[in-house]
């Protein structure tokens, strides 16, 4: 069976690589997938989080990732025959916001989700506070030895050249 396992993963942490690495052993083939998120501000390109995303699933043969920033989750898993979704919850309020959504791709399309209870020991980290603290310069350690962030590290977000 496939799944997908979409999120914004900007940046991708080590809760996105431990749900990643669980999902990996529970399905045959496991879709990360870069999408849109109307409620984030992006602050990596996307090309750059598909190769943060390709670092944080090295060594998980049965993992492929793509991209999808235009149109609905379920219209992806209706072209790439995905009939299962993978979501990550910290806690109750994930749930509370993933419910909805979970419904509805169901009733659009059948696809189901599946929900993986976080790491206790890694409940507290999502990619909006990591952004919040490296943005603050507060998150602890150097660029290659945050503990927040997956393979592939946090950097610096990528400016845009301004015009002369």
């Amino acid at each position: 069976m496939r799944a997908l396992f979409p999120g914004s993963f900007d940046p991708v942490t080590q809760g996105h690589q431990d749900i990643l690495r669980r999902a990996a052993a529970l399905f045959d083939e496991v879709v990360v997938c870069v999408m849109f998120n109307a409620n984030k501000t992006g602050r990596f390109p996307v090309p750059e989080r598909l190769d943060r995303l390709r670092a944080a699933a090295a060594g998980l043969s049965n993992v492929t990732v793509d991209s999808h920033t235009g149109g609905l989750l379920v219209d992806y898993c209706g072209r790439a025959g995905i009939d299962a979704v993978i979501r990550g919850v910290r806690g109750v309020p994930d749930l509370d916001y993933e419910m909805p959504m979970a419904r509805m791709n169901h009733e659009l399309a059948g696809v189901e989700t599946v929900f993986i209870a976080a790491d206790p020991g890694l409940a507290h980290i999502s990619s909006t506070l990591v952004t919040a603290t490296d943005r603050l310069g507060r998150a602890p350690g150097g660029e290659a030895d945050r503990p927040f962030v997956a393979a592939g590290g946090c950097g610096e977000a990528v400016t845009p050249p301004t015009a002369p």
